[in-house]
């Protein structure tokens, strides 16, 4: 496990927090319960859809993790509580014939947004994609999701595209029932 040095945040009101940032262990109880809290409060959140995590999910994802070489989780500690997760997907970038990572869920509670967390998680993602040898970082973020938007022009994302006549890129998806 990729640990990150213990690092205090100050705060307006002069208190000092300590800040832990690294990836996660699916085999670590403690990990696997506080990964599925926070993904839970990100699905009940309008960001996340609005509606918890199906009892399927809830029994199977942790299961599914440790069987996945294609994923990694990052999480944050605040003085030892979890507030924040990234979970990643490793795929492949043709052109670049080289992996690459999807940032796929980026969760930070409510009363820790705008303190720099994301961008921080983002971070070591990116140090554990450099160790797959990846060519980039991707993820999506609704329209409507400017706090989000902003947090990630300042970790250094923009909107995709190859050619600006043809325009950005749009993620579209179609769901596979059964």
């Amino acid at each position: 496990m990729l640990k990150k040095p213990v690092k205090k945040l100050n705060y307006s009101k002069g208190l000092q927090m300590n800040l832990e940032i690294f990836q996660a262990d699916y085999h670590n109880e403690k990990h696997a319960r506080d990964l599925m809290h926070l993904l839970s409060v990100y699905a009940l959140d309008p960001m996340g859809g609005g509606e918890d995590l199906s009892d399927y999910a809830k029994e199977n994802l942790i299961k599914q993790l440790r069987k996945s070489n294609s994923v990694f989780s990052v999480l944050s500690y605040i003085d030892g509580k979890p507030v924040g997760l990234i979970n990643a997907i490793v795929g492949f970038s043709t052109f670049a014939a080289k992996p690459l990572v999807n940032l796929h869920d980026i969760v930070v509670l409510d009363g820790y947004r705008g303190k720099k967390i994301s961008q921080k998680m983002i971070l070591k993602a990116e140090e554990i994609a450099k160790t797959k040898g990846c060519c980039k970082l991707t993820l999506e973020v609704l329209e409507g999701n400017k706090l989000a938007q902003l947090a990630y022009e300042k970790a250094g994302f923009s909107g995709y595209e190859l050619d600006p006549e043809m325009g950005k890129a749009v993620f579209w998806q179609k769901k596979i029932e059964g």
